[in-house]
């Protein structure tokens, strides 16, 4: 087996799936990086995000992009990406839900 293959082997889905399409192993590493830094802030916006000065959301999102570069080195081989679209769906039902539960009780009001 070639080491190549050993590697696309023991690599997630989705990171396994950007290498294997892209046309350039730097250009699948900026997509991966690309993907985790989106998905971590659709989480970060979600979840916890609140009203914040400009500067204050800049310095938030720059801590967001060093700790993405972290996330992408673990990404290769660890669930990185799939674990963060599981996060975004639960969030993202949840605001479902809490939306839903205040436009009825807007209603009944």
């Amino acid at each position: 087996m070639d080491e190549r293959a050993f590697v696309y082997d023991s690599m997630y889905p989705v990171a396994r799936f950007l290498y294997e399409t892209m046309p350039n192993v730097d250009i699948a590493g900026y997509a991966l990086f690309a993907v985790i830094f989106l998905l971590s802030a659709l989480v970060f916006k979600l979840g916890f995000a609140r009203k914040l000065s400009l500067g204050r959301n800049i310095i938030i999102y720059l801590f967001l992009l060093t700790g993405c570069l972290v996330l992408t080195f673990l990404a290769f081989f660890l669930p990185v990406v799939e674990g963060l679209v599981i996060a975004a769906l639960i969030l993202i039902l949840y605001k479902i839900r809490l939306w839903r539960e205040k436009r009825e009780n807007a209603a009944s009001h």
